[in-house]
């Protein structure tokens, strides 16, 4: 194969919604033609809420807001879209009571988080709200919930976070006479009264709200949704000088993110890529230092497989010492790489009628090892191509141009046949700017095991960052199989595993 030293220019991808309409933006699609695939046509979604009594009614305000047309923060500008209202786009309703209504003792609640020992208070906080829903789960398992929204105070996101920290004059004494340094050495040598091992399992679970709730509601299959009341209600939240709490989106784009992200984690799907290639699964290997074990230096690996249609399941792969000497890098051995790979082809085998993927995409941020390699081949069937392919941001190369706009988004150099860099921020003709502050960086893409057209693998790339759900965005500047996967690696890893997870669908993790 020949080296192109030229630049390229790569056509934007487009999106397919219903009817099989195609649109560039995701707000035009769902504006002039619907969500692609929507399994709730007619009816109403099925929401249960669990917040204080002041979410209650903040919930409530949020949804009568998102039921009418919001107006574009600025007219004619193409980087804002008006919201036309929740049901004029999905042909749903959202009920502004939900099916279930859960709500949580706001004096125990400000409580909890204020326990002078950290684990002790984010675990009894997320307590308050998972085994809420869990007790509701078991004693009212004939009625499906949708997605679970999780509304909290502003003072649960300010105080149950890694770094939080409590003012002195309002800590509250520890519930349980036990620290981390004693519930280190129970994890290695557990005590002979269960009570102690219980109380020190507490420690192995990770000190933030948001990851620690969807960890633990994970073995129930609870898709849930966390919001601050401060989201729902800003206008409440003023600081002295009457300047607003915090800087929040404007109303309309506000109100198309969160009706977009609860869309696909109700189970609809907004969109999927307009070009399907048939027999093609991307997926993304995260790896994320795994404190919720009593062995120290252990990491969890885990995949995330996408299919052209939007569909995303996320697998738990092993845990165990997989850091490499010398570097910061992790890598599995060869048998764990094989059984890692297992699970992908056998879902995409289970959503496909048994057959089996004929392309296969491995994307990551480090080079894979020959190890990784040879026990990926191991599990792919003989007829299906995989080739492993490293992404990441290089601040080092810098690309400018002549005129008083920067460059497009989709240019790309390709350096070698196997390497090459793409530019997937720059400016937009859609949105007639470049949504970005400084001089653009591009992606490396690397296919470092295997062969693929390194052509048609930055055309994928591309495509694959207008798949991210959380957001209703023109595209995102890194692919799905890499955008969100620190926030996945960081769920799969903030409670201790009690048993195997199945695969589960990506709504269940963002």
């Amino acid at each position: 194969m020949s080296v192109n030293h030229n630049l390229i220019s790569l056509p934007e991808p487009q999106l397919l919604f219903a009817y099989g309409q195609r649109m560039e933006h995701p707000k035009d699609g769902l504006l002039l033609y619907g969500p692609h695939y929507n399994p709730f046509v007619g009816g109403k979604l099925r929401f249960g809420l669990i917040a204080t009594k002041a979410g209650v009614e903040r919930y409530s305000k949020r949804v009568r807001a998102l039921g009418h047309s919001i107006a574009p923060a600025r007219a004619n500008d193409p980087n804002h879209t008006m919201f036309p209202g929740f049901q004029s786009v999905f042909e749903i309703e959202w009920p502004e009571t939900p099916i279930v209504s859960i709500t949580v003792d706001d004096a125990e609640l400000a409580r909890v988080i204020r326990i002078s020992d950290r684990h002790q208070a984010i675990h009894k906080a997320v307590s308050l709200y998972s085994e809420a829903i869990v007790n509701y789960i078991r004693e009212q398992s004939e009625v499906s919930i949708d997605l679970w929204m999780a509304v909290v105070p502003e003072d649960v996101y300010k105080l149950c976070r890694p770094l939080s920290k409590v003012d002195r004059v309002e800590r509250q004494p520890s519930d349980v006479a036990m620290d981390k340094g004693v519930a280190t050495r129970l994890l290695r040598t557990p005590s002979l009264f269960e009570e102690d091992n219980v109380h020190a399992a507490i420690y192995l679970y990770d000190l933030d709200f948001h990851n620690q709730l969807k960890a633990r509601l994970l073995h129930y299959k609870v898709a849930v949704q966390v919001l601050r009341e401060t989201t729902l209600a800003p206008e409440d939240f003023v600081k002295s000088n009457g300047m607003p709490l915090r800087g929040l989106q404007d109303p309309a784009t506000l109100a198309w993110n969160l009706a977009t992200t609860c869309f696909f984690k109700s189970g609809g799907r907004p969109w999927r890529l307009g070009k399907p290639r048939t027999g093609v699964c991307y997926v993304g290997v995260v790896f994320k230092k795994d404190l919720s074990t009593a062995e120290p230096g252990n990491a969890c690996c885990g995949a995330q497989m996408f299919l052209d249609s939007g569909d995303g399941v996320i697998f738990r792969g092993a845990v165990g010492p997989w850091l490499s000497r010398g570097n910061d890098d992790f890598h599995l051995p060869r048998e764990k790489a094989r059984e890692l790979m297992a699970l992908v082809v056998d879902a995409y085998r289970n959503a496909h009628g048994g057959t089996a993927p004929t392309e296969l995409f491995v994307h990551g941020k480090t080079r894979f090892s020959m190890e990784e390699w040879e026990g990926f081949r191991e599990t792919v069937p003989s007829d299906c191509r995989i080739a492993c392919v490293r992404i990441r941001s290089d601040s080092g190369l810098k690309l400018f141009r002549r005129g008083v706009t920067n460059i497009p988004r989709g240019l790309g150099w390709i350096k070698t046949p196997t390497l090459a860099y793409l530019w997937t921020k720059g400016f937009t003709p859609r949105l007639q700017t470049y949504p970005g502050r400084e001089v653009p960086n591009p992606l490396s893409i690397e296919v470092c095991r295997g062969e693929a057209d390194i052509q048609e693998v930055m055309a994928d790339v591309l495509a694959l960052t207008k798949l991210n759900y959380n957001t209703c965005i023109y595209a995102d500047g890194v692919p799905v199989t890499l955008r969100l996967a620190d926030s996945v690696g960081e769920i799969l890893t903030a409670a201790p595993r009690q048993e195997e997870l199945p695969p589960l669908p990506f709504r269940y993790y963002i």
